[in-house]
């Protein structure tokens, strides 16, 4: 079984779905975190199962205090213990009124320079701090109401995707989210409170003094201009689970009677097959059924009090059509 060989062409089909993210829309989305997010939270994840920081290490192909070095530099600035740089920049720049990038390349002058000027042009292309000039560039931080303006055409993206994260990792607390780096604690807690109240996420008993949350469904009707964040992260979270409970369960073997695992249908038809229509109108099908299914489910479920254990149940359906040119010449 050549695991390293399906890690890596995994590794390139989320990497092409992380691009396709960052240039959506014609955005431009920083990605200077990616590398160093991507190692802490695999270390995190090896270590979580289990796995000793020593042979952790050996499968980064590092020695154990390399590895024990790189978890702590990119966890937090060498300058601010117990901060990420990013935070410490923002912070200094917040709390003055105007500053030139010398005066903050000197503020960090412990840190690459190549690091803290990466810092700047991620919080200018966030949004959260304004520039003037090019050469002799200067920073300010955008005010609270630059800020709320900005939040206003966000928040029910945010809510959605906050939704579909309690209702996909819950019951949490939410500091567990804000460990994400998405949102800052003041902008997830306004998206809970909002959420709350629209009962579509409830508040359990509090673990030692933090509330923690829930959400007992979650859906994006079909149509809705926004929260398809919510939806890409909902269904590219019920592949990966999918994958991991079925290499859990029986390694990847499948059986007849399955309840966990997946298909995948390829089809070939052109304008004029007869099977046209059938192919192409799979995923309106599912769609129909599921939604059906999802409804009777709820309404039985409001009716009855569940048992103190029960079985949550994922299904997802992809369906995806392109244009090939068979002719060899073209």
């Amino acid at each position: 079984m050549n695991v390293a060989l399906l890690i890596d062409a995994i590794v390139k089909q989320t990497t092409v779905l992380i691009a396709e993210l960052a240039t959506s829309g014609g955005l431009r989305a920083p990605l200077a975190h990616v590398a160093n997010q991507v190692f802490v939270e695999l270390a995190t994840e090896l270590e979580s199962q289990g796995l000793s920081r020593k042979v952790t290490a050996d499968m980064f192909g590092m020695a154990l205090r390399s590895y024990q070095r790189k978890v702590q530099r990119v966890g937090e600035a060498r300058t601010v213990r117990g901060r990420s740089l990013w935070e410490a920049v923002y912070d200094f720049i917040r709390a003055r009124d105007l500053v030139d990038r010398r005066s903050v390349l000197d503020a960090f002058q412990g840190e690459e320079e190549a690091l803290v000027r990466g810092v700047l042009h991620d919080l200018v292309e966030s949004g959260l701090v304004f520039t003037t000039g090019s050469q002799l560039a200067s920073f300010r931080a955008a005010t609270n109401a630059e800020l709320g303006r900005m939040a206003e055409g966000q928040s029910r993206d945010v809510d959605e995707l906050v939704w579909a994260l309690l209702f996909r990792m819950g019951p949490v607390k939410l500091s567990a989210l804000t460990m994400l780096g998405g949102l800052d604690k003041a902008a997830l807690a306004a998206s809970v409170e909002r959420l709350v109240f629209s009962g579509r996420i409830r508040q359990e008993p509090a673990d030692k003094g933090e509330p923690i949350y829930a959400a007992s469904h979650f859906f994006v009707p079909i149509g809705t201009p926004s929260g398809w964040e919510a939806a890409v992260f909902d269904h590219y979270h019920a592949v990966v689970r999918t994958v991991c409970a079925k290499l859990r369960e029986s390694g990847g073997r499948s059986s007849g009677d399955d309840a966990i695992g997946g298909s995948t249908y390829s089809f070939e038809v052109w304008l004029g097959h007869p099977l046209e229509s059938d192919v192409l109108s799979a995923l309106k099908r599912f769609r129909a059924e599921y939604s059906d299914l999802r409804k009777r489910v709820r309404e039985y479920n409001e009716g009855h009090e569940a048992p103190q254990q029960t079985r949550r149940v994922v299904i997802y359906g992809g369906q995806c059509a392109w244009e090939e040119n068979t002719d060899a010449e073209e």
